[in-house]
């Protein structure tokens, strides 16, 4: 007779294990957002240096990669604003809903205006949408667990897989549509079809939002309707609420003091789209049995090793935490995550040794093999970085500033962002070999000093 109480016991314990089903809606929210930015960010370094007469715009690399930089980190300030105006004003619900249809017309206007105007407009649009998606949807999958509850640094890995589920089909549909499917062969000249894939990247956004919009109220409730740092009206009095304790003041310093780090981090991580995608377009061997990989397909890299990788560091996380020692200290694993990165450039260093850094004088094409290392290097020290991050500020941040804090934390990828442009163009100047061997030098010290401070942060978070 005792063998029903313990099935019952144990169905409790599996149910609690058991991640909400918000949590999926959300993972195919972000899924599909994500495919929409990733799949234009695939060609629009490709659309901007590409000439005239071959469909693209004939900017500059160093003026395209420095658009890029501004484009990329501008995305990462406005939440700043989105979350700003979602915790007082608008609610999450709302404004990810504005986000989303804001940045599916940028993606039109990139698709219907293939000039240098089209592409301001666009591109102005799509970082104000991402100012009011990019805060609130991360903060909703925080919401859908408690303070203190142990699935959320799982759920965060979960959710981060959809975001790179989108990114991982983008590249390889944005990119066969921009350089296979609609390209054509006019007189010898290859006019490459960029705006059908802006096209499909604005279908992705669609779709994501009618997703979220239909299946919102099933299954988030009345999660993210109402703004949460709103004024507290009593006895029709406005008061303001109380002033942060002693033990927020100190968490809220070490989202800010961690955000300083991870800045070294995203500007060597976003490479990818800017110096690493032109190296491998003209100083990488991309034929495989006599067919050419198209140059956008590589960005699919990085998402496909994360699919493949996120269940096992999720799963690895889980048993941590579970263990007598416990889990690694975030700032640890983000330390981690550093240093892998730096690596991933190292690897690098013998590859553009072999090439140079003239495009016009390559003697000898790179292997992709070194391409491929990188970015499953890069992905390793990612997601001991992001997902954890993303899980530490939802953690952290008092419940009113939840939203502000988030931006701050993306606002701080915002500025690598920007920093990541920068280097991009410089290596134009200096060379691939320098810019690539700073990168791996500073962020495996700074991950080195993070794990050094990682007692002193960790008391501070209590």
């Amino acid at each position: 007779m005792s063998a029903l109480p313990e099935t019952q016991t144990l169905q409790n314990q599996r149910t609690k294990m058991k991640h909400p089903p918000g949590l999926y809606l959300l993972f195919f929210t972000e899924l599909w957002e994500r495919f929409s930015y990733y799949g234009m960010r695939a060609i629009l370094v490709l659309y901007l240096t590409t000439e005239l007469v071959s469909g693209g715009l004939g900017i500059k690399p160093s003026v395209a990669m420095t658009i890029y930089g501004f484009f990329t980190g501008a995305v990462y300030f406005t939440p700043l604003v989105g979350g700003y105006l979602s915790d007082r004003v608008l609610g999450r619900r709302l404004a990810i809903t504005i986000g989303g249809i804001t940045m599916a017309l940028g993606n039109i206007v990139l698709f219907a205006i293939n000039n240098q105007t089209g592409l301001y407009i666009g591109l102005i649009l799509l970082i104000i949408g991402n100012g009011f998606f990019k805060p609130n949807i991360s903060t909703l999958v925080g919401e859908l667990y408690a303070p203190n509850d142990k699935r959320k640094d799982a759920a965060f890995t979960i959710f981060y897989m959809g975001i790179n589920l989108g990114a991982l089909f983008s590249p390889l549909v944005c990119g066969y549509l921009a350089e296979k499917y609609f390209a054509t062969n006019i007189n010898g000249v290859i006019h490459y079809g960029f705006k059908y894939g802006f096209l499909a990247a604005a279908i992705g956004m669609i779709i994501g939002q009618l997703i979220f919009n239909i299946f919102g109220n099933r299954y988030l409730g009345d999660i993210g309707k109402k703004p949460t740092g709103a004024p507290v009206k009593t006895n029709k009095e406005t008061k303001t609420k109380a002033p942060l304790t002693k033990q927020e003041k100190q968490n809220v310093a070490v989202i800010f003091i961690l955000t300083c780090f991870v800045i070294f981090f995203w500007a060597g991580f976003e490479q990818a789209g800017s110096s690493l995608t032109l190296y491998t377009d003209k100083f990488v061997d991309k034929s495989i049995g006599g067919w050419t990989m198209p140059t956008s397909w590589f960005q699919s890299l990085n998402p496909f090793f994360i699919i493949v990788l996120a269940p096992i560091v999720s799963q690895i996380w889980i048993k941590l935490s579970n263990s007598k020692r416990g889990d690694l200290p975030i700032p640890a694993k983000m330390g981690l995550g550093m240093i892998l990165l730096g690596l991933g450039f190292a690897v690098l260093i013998p590859a553009v040794l072999q090439t140079g850094s003239d495009e016009h004088h390559v003697v000898e094409k790179a292997n992709l093999l070194f391409i491929i290392f990188t970015y499953f290097l890069h992905t390793l020290g990612e997601l001991c970085l992001s997902p954890v991050g993303l899980s530490m500020v939802s953690k952290l941040a008092p419940v009113r500033l939840a939203s502000l804090l988030m931006g701050v934390w993306l606002a701080g990828t915002g500025v690598a962002q920007l920093l990541a442009g920068q280097l991009a163009a410089f290596t134009q100047s200096l060379g691939y070999l320098e810019i690539f061997s700073l990168i791996s030098g500073v962020t495996i010290g700074l991950g080195l000093i993070l794990l050094l401070l990682t007692k002193k942060l960790v008391r501070m978070m209590n």
